[in-house]
């Protein structure tokens, strides 16, 4: 065999290594997200609606209030510059 032939045989080998090595990470990659996913602790749809109301609220109030702080404001200032 010559020196060529030995090369590309080399080449193939460590390609094929790195494409092996490549789909044994991907694989373990996958089975730790199965082992992550197992440890979540997913909420009850009554949580989860719990939850969403305070969301809701709590945005509903902050935006009451800016909206409050930026009328009187912009009464403020018009008055200030008229």
């Amino acid at each position: 065999m010559d020196k060529s032939a030995a090369a590309d045989t080399g080449a193939r080998t460590n390609e094929e290594s790195k494409r092996m090595a490549w789909t044994t990470q991907t694989r373990q990659f996958i089975k730790e997200v199965q082992v992550e996913f197992s440890k979540i602790s997913w909420p009850s749809r009554g949580e989860l609606r719990d939850s969403t109301l305070v969301v809701i609220l709590t945005v509903l109030v902050v935006a009451a209030f800016i909206g409050v702080v930026d009328q009187l404001l912009n009464m403020l200032v018009h008055l200030l510059f008229r």
